[in-house]
């Protein structure tokens, strides 16, 4: 079993192989569902028989996935202050792709 610790959007990953995530939009890469997606910035592997933490040897490995689909998560903010009749209230829609880990190459 294949284990890596990946960073993409600030954020921090704990994949194996066959997993689903759910990620921030990636600039720079094709939005179509079934596109290749490419994660270079490995903090962490382990499989079976060795585990690597050694910055040197982590440029060596890639995790591929694959987009699965891309959904859009409504937030809401509201401000409000008291005794003065002051609300607002604000929204964004943020992207998220879910994206599944098809292979972990050491």
């Amino acid at each position: 079993m294949k284990l890596a610790v990946i960073q993409t959007g600030g954020k921090q990953y704990l994949v194996v192989e066959g997993s689903e995530i759910e990620i921030e939009k990636i600039k720079g890469y094709n939005q179509e569902s079934n596109s290749k997606i490419e994660f270079n910035e490995v903090l962490f592997f382990a499989s079976d028989d060795k585990i690597v933490f050694d910055k040197e040897e982590l440029k060596k490995i890639k995790v591929e996935g694959v987009l699965i689909k891309k959904k859009k998560v409504k937030t809401l903010v509201w401000k409000y202050k008291p005794k003065t009749r002051y609300r607002k209230k604000k929204g964004y829609k943020k992207e998220i792709w879910l994206v599944k880990i098809e292979k972990i190459s050491a």
